[in-house]
């Protein structure tokens, strides 16, 4: 019996893998469940014993991602809580990016889920989940930054929910152009320096720009 459920378990990993191939070569709409049975060497009903549609397919392939990188955020952002939390929330950053950037499971499905997907019909509901993901992400980053204004280390002037909801949309914009600069033209190369210099920000440590008048002067 334990042999019989490692196999069934293996199968639905094969599936998921399949999957993510088909819709990286084809986009969502396009892929039809006899394409992944065919890429998966398994048989149409081998995949529906697993799942019931192509959007099931879809949101598996999307939590064996989104939960892990949610998951180690807690331990990230809270790590050396008595330390410095805008360095903790950068490591975060550099890690997550790392993650996404190096890992080919891990950028092939955020490729699937930002480039090749249209998220209308059946998969409409797919929207909301990742937003309350983006959610769960701003809460925790907004504790970070809550903690790092207790240790004033961040700017008096800045509210920790906005940072938070700011960070939010550096990183959804920083892993998109990053999943389009295959070529490493454009932002691949320069990610963590961005990062650097959105902590940065926070700190407050922002020159004053010499006014054009007393440029011309000297």
């Amino acid at each position: 019996m334990r042999r019989t459920k490692q196999e069934s378990e293996q199968t639905r990993q094969d599936v998921l893998a399949a999957a993510r191939r088909v819709f990286a070569r084809r986009g969502v709409t396009r892929t039809t469940i006899g394409q992944i049975a065919v890429e998966a060497g398994v048989t149409r009903g081998a995949v529906y014993w697993h799942f019931a549609d192509k959007t099931k397919i879809f949101h598996a392939m999307r939590e064996q991602v989104s939960v892990p990188l949610l998951d180690r955020t807690d331990f990230e952002l809270l790590s050396g809580a008595d330390g410095d939390a805008l360095e903790a929330v950068e490591r975060f950053l550099r890690d997550l990016f790392d993650t996404i950037a190096n890992d080919r499971e891990t950028r092939r499905t955020f490729q699937i889920m930002l480039l090749k997907c249209e998220y209308v019909d059946e998969f409409a509901p797919e929207l909301p989940r990742q937003i309350a993901n983006w959610r769960t992400l701003e809460a925790k980053l907004t504790n970070a930054y809550e903690r790092a204004r207790r240790m004033r280390a961040m700017r008096g002037d800045l509210s920790p929910t906005l940072a938070a909801l700011e960070t939010c949309v550096f990183v959804s914009g920083l892993i998109r152009l990053s999943l389009l600069d295959e070529k490493r033209v454009f932002i691949r190369g320069r990610a963590h320096e961005l990062i650097v210099a959105h902590i940065a920000s926070r700190r407050g440590i922002v020159a004053r720009r010499t006014p054009a008048r007393s440029r011309a002067a000297a």
